[in-house]
């Protein structure tokens, strides 16, 4: 369960703060979010993600250079407001419009739904990406009515790459789409999450079984089964994904054996191991996986499996280096003179993001969280 908190009522933004005061350097508050401590590049499109708090480190701990422009934060498992999105966005844009991406839930669609339409109203260009990877949700003819789990980070990080290579915000659109429509994901859980000051979990897994189709807000799975060993749990997440492969695939995906919070990373690299081999004897190349925590849900046990299949312009923009709190790849080298708000007062924290990012390393792994 959940128990170090002072407040449950001020979870969310006592861990807003605390995380702010973590890393001054790589963030700053924002009304509604956080925004990065470096300003990026006038004429940037701003990618923007969001959701409900309890996932870290999605979605504030992927702010930063080659990543995220900002994040909205809602309460734990709840969509943030309108006003808190906007704000954000306001906060983050550089002149060349707003992208907001976040998972398929009614709040989040329909919140960041207005904050486009007002942002708009005050002249500045925006769109949403919606993510639709679980394969659980909804049947392959009902894609649009599939939740976002963890294949929202492939998304936003395709996303943000495209805009940090000087995309404008229709191909930062077009690009994000595209990854969402080849990417799919299967999760399981062993044991629900408790929220802060709660006595009993979301939902309970008799012991020996575990739920099949989860979700990240709690959401109990579709399906109870046997608990399985490593190598049979991680049969039935490729069985799963394989099985609703995009069309016209490519033989080539990236991977991500994603912990839901309170499943130990030896286990995930256990699993892992036989994943990649039934990978590869399907024929998959698998491309700088990531086997950690990314997209969390509180204290849940549990994990899934993500797969994208990858064509040339994905493959180098999940590869593109990323700088931020919770995970960074390659190496980001910003330069330039300091950037004046647009108040007029320089930020000393904030030098223009003018000159290319380089690589200095092709992989790259999840800081510890």
């Amino acid at each position: 369960m959940t128990r170090l908190y002072d407040d449950p009522a001020t979870f969310s933004d006592d861990m807003v703060a605390g995380f702010v005061t973590a890393h001054p350097d790589r963030v700053r508050r924002v009304p509604g979010g956080v925004v990065r401590a470096t300003r990026p590049r006038r004429g940037k499109v701003a990618v923007v993600t969001g959701g409900g708090s309890g996932h870290y480190p999605a979605f504030c701990g992927t702010v930063g250079p080659g990543f995220a422009d900002g994040a909205v934060v809602g309460n734990i498992f709840t969509a943030p407001s309108a006003e808190d999105a906007h704000s954000v966005a306001r906060a983050a844009e550089r002149g060349g419009g707003v992208v907001f991406s976040f998972g398929n839930y009614a709040g989040d669609t329909l919140n960041f739904g207005l904050a486009v339409e007002r942002l708009r109203h005050d002249g500045i260009p925006a769109h949403t990406v919606v993510v639709t990877d679980d394969v659980a949700s909804a049947p392959a003819e009902s894609r649009d009515r599939r939740r976002g789990v963890a294949g929202d980070f492939v998304v936003f990080k395709v996303a943000a790459a495209a805009a940090e290579e000087g995309y404008d915000l229709a191909e930062v659109v077009r690009v994000a789409e595209h990854a969402n429509a080849r990417t799919r994901s299967l999760g399981v859980a062993f044991d629900g999450c408790t929220l802060p000051g709660g006595d009993d979990p979301l939902f309970t897994v008799p012991a020996g079984r575990m739920g099949l189709g989860l979700g990240i807000h709690g959401e109990a799975g579709i399906s109870e089964r046997a608990l399985p060993s490593a190598a049979e749990l991680a049969q039935t997440l490729v069985d799963g994904v394989l099985a609703d492969a995009p069309e016209a695939a490519s033989g080539r995906v990236t991977a991500i054996l994603n912990g839901l919070g309170a499943t130990k990373y030896e286990e995930l690299f256990v699993t892992y191991r036989t994943v990649a081999r039934l990978l590869a004897e399907a024929g998959l190349e698998v491309v700088a996986p990531e086997v950690g925590e990314l997209v969390t849900s509180l204290d849940m046990a549990g994990c899934s499996l993500t797969l994208t299949w990858l064509d040339d312009e994905l493959e180098r923009l999940w590869q593109a280096p990323a700088d931020t709190p919770a995970y960074r790849k390659g190496t980001v080298a910003p330069t330039g003179p300091v950037e004046p708000d647009d108040d007029g007062d320089a930020d000393a924290a904030a030098p223009d993001m003018a000159a290319p990012i380089t690589v200095a390393a092709a992989d790259g792994r999840a800081a510890a969280s």
